[in-house]
């Protein structure tokens, strides 16, 4: 289950962050996201050591504990996507295609006339459109119903993004 994710843009500014568990697991969770980030930083910087090649942009799993395992991708305008989830046998291939998928989202939300380059993803078009993506992430699932997504909300309380960094 994803328990994260985070959209990072290239000065580690947060774009978007929400995580789906309580709150005295946000920080906990925020924390693994930072410390992905140096893991993702010190990849891209040191390109000979062990990890993916720079051109591809996958950049596998970043940052494995004892209940959580963090997996990252980079777009070539260097933002990066970082999930977090508590399933600690997770196949690549599958991997690869949620950030596809997540990927494609997100460039839909960027490309929006209204939205200003650098900040935070506000949309509530790309909200809903993640979240049916988090909740069938290893599927080839479009969007889900609205009604599966209301219902859902309410169980979580779930509100606009949150981001505690700004």
């Amino acid at each position: 289950m994803i328990v994260c994710v985070a959209v990072v843009g290239h000065q580690n500014n947060p774009l978007y962050l929400q995580s789906f568990t309580d709150a005295d697991d946000a920080l906990k969770l925020h924390h693994i996201v930072h410390c992905s980030l140096d893991v993702i930083d010190e990849r891209v910087n040191n390109p000979k050591k062990t990890g993916p090649t720079l051109n591809e942009a996958f950049l596998g799993l970043l940052y494995p504990s004892e209940n959580y395992k963090a997996y990252g991708y980079l777009t070539n305008t260097k933002v990066k996507f970082i999930f977090v989830t508590t399933d600690l046998d997770v196949k690549d291939a599958d991997v690869r295609n949620f950030f596809k998928r997540f990927h494609s989202a997100y460039v839909d939300a960027v490309s929006n006339p209204f939205h200003v380059p650098g900040k935070k993803i506000t949309s509530k078009t790309f909200a809903e459109r993640a979240l049916s993506i988090f909740l069938f992430p290893f599927l080839g699932v479009g969007m889900v119903e609205p009604e599966v997504l209301n219902s859902y909300h309410e169980t979580l309380n779930w509100k606009k993004p949150w981001c505690p960094f700004v």
